[in-house]
């Protein structure tokens, strides 16, 4: 069984990079408890609260432990999926440490740079860490880390050789082939539930990526090598959007590989995701979603969510922090966060988990342990799936 997860909305303060100024904006959300369906294997993380006002001070004469920017990937808060998962882990550590946080939202690539340097030159306040969430930030934080070598920063999805970076990378390829071996499985049967249904004349499933790289090929690497585990002729149908905000992209690729027979297309894209999700209802198929349980965070698609690839971003912003406030940041290291560590897990959705057939089940958490026994190796590049 999970633990139930509470994610909580809270007021925030972001640099609004369209008047390209530095700009603080409050906004109220309103907390949600959210509770997982039942997980492929591991358990789920507490979310938090806060009472931050928008203020620069901390909590009375004290101040708070540490203050901390976050500066998230292009797409934005309230895509449900990578960007709001490391705000759920800044959220914790307001809740759990006593920081305080700032929050900047970039529009393109170009915008991390003057990001990350804003929270480095800032003397008032003064910026303890920095958080780069997303690997499209490695080039800009390998130049701003070497120009403020004072300042710590973490970074989410690569690695920067700098003794004031901690990397923090996941092991997306474990995680994305549980995900494969679901599918290959109900593909190859006449299953039924929610708004969708498989085609008893093929077994054909897809793979739906945002930006084409190493990170994004690791999720597609592993579904695939998932797939061939389980059925060695099931179809996989793959294709890239070359953008994590675009809904209509991602719907429009996904379209076409239900069109050309697939069942289930799971998406590692961010908001594009999003499309994928209304065109498995057009399609009456399924899908897979990414980062958190989407059957939550996109719940009016929770009819055609199977699962979701859960990939802990939260716990790598409250790790990095807790270390902060602890004084025991470590500079240049790497951390790794696979199936063993909980860093990823594979959640079947709250509508139609209970619906998968049981042996399917037995036979992921069987492969579960396999892969943290060291018993099956999951490629990382897709030309070796």
């Amino acid at each position: 069984m999970c633990d139930t997860e509470v994610f909580n909305a809270y007021r925030h303060r972001w640099w609004d990079m369209s008047q390209r100024r530095r700009t603080f904006i409050s906004s109220v959300g309103t907390a949600t408890a959210i509770g997982l369906a039942g997980c492929l294997g591991g358990d789920g993380g507490d979310g938090g609260d806060t009472d931050s006002d928008g203020g620069d001070g901390g909590d009375g004469d004290s101040g708070p432990a540490a203050r901390i920017g976050m500066v998230y990937a292009t797409g934005g808060l309230g895509d449900g999926s990578f960007n709001d998962q490391a705000q759920t882990g800044a959220i914790r550590s307001a809740d759990e440490l006593n920081i305080e946080y700032d929050e900047s939202q970039p529009e393109a690539v170009q915008d991390f740079s003057s990001l990350q340097q804003q929270y480095a030159q800032s003397s008032n306040p003064d910026y303890d860490l920095v958080c780069c969430i997303g690997f499209l930030q490695a080039d800009a934080l390998t130049e701003t880390a070497s120009q403020y070598p004072e300042q710590d920063f973490m970074i989410v999805d690569s690695v920067v050789e700098a003794d004031n970076v901690g990397s923090y990378v996941f092991g997306e390829h474990q995680g994305s082939f549980l995900i494969g071996l679901m599918a290959a499985k109900l593909t190859s049967q006449d299953f039924s539930a929610g708004n969708g249904s498989t085609q008893a004349d093929s077994a054909s499933v897809g793979f739906v990526g945002g930006v084409e790289g190493d990170l994004i090929g690791r999720f597609e690497a592993g579904y695939k090598a998932g797939v061939k585990y389980a059925e060695e002729d099931v179809d996989v149908q793959t294709a890239y959007v070359g953008d994590f905000n675009d809904p209509s992209g991602g719907q429009e690729a996904a379209l076409s590989m239900y069109e050309s027979g697939a069942d289930i297309v799971y998406h590692a894209a961010g908001n594009t995701g999003t499309g994928v999700f209304r065109a498995a209802q057009e399609a009456e198929r399924f899908a897979v979603g990414v980062d958190r349980d989407q059957s939550v965070t996109k719940s009016d698609f929770s009819d055609v969510i199977l699962a979701s690839m859960v990939k802990r971003v939260d716990n790598a912003v409250y790790t990095s922090v807790e270390s902060v406030v602890n004084d025991n940041f470590e500079g240049g290291a790497v951390n790794t966060l696979g199936l063993e560590q909980n860093g990823v897990e594979a959640v079947y959705g709250q509508q139609l988990g209970s619906e998968i057939p049981q042996d399917i089940k037995d036979q992921v958490s069987e492969v579960r342990q396999s892969i943290i026994d060291g018993d099956i190796s999951v490629p990382t590049d897709p030309n070796n799936a």
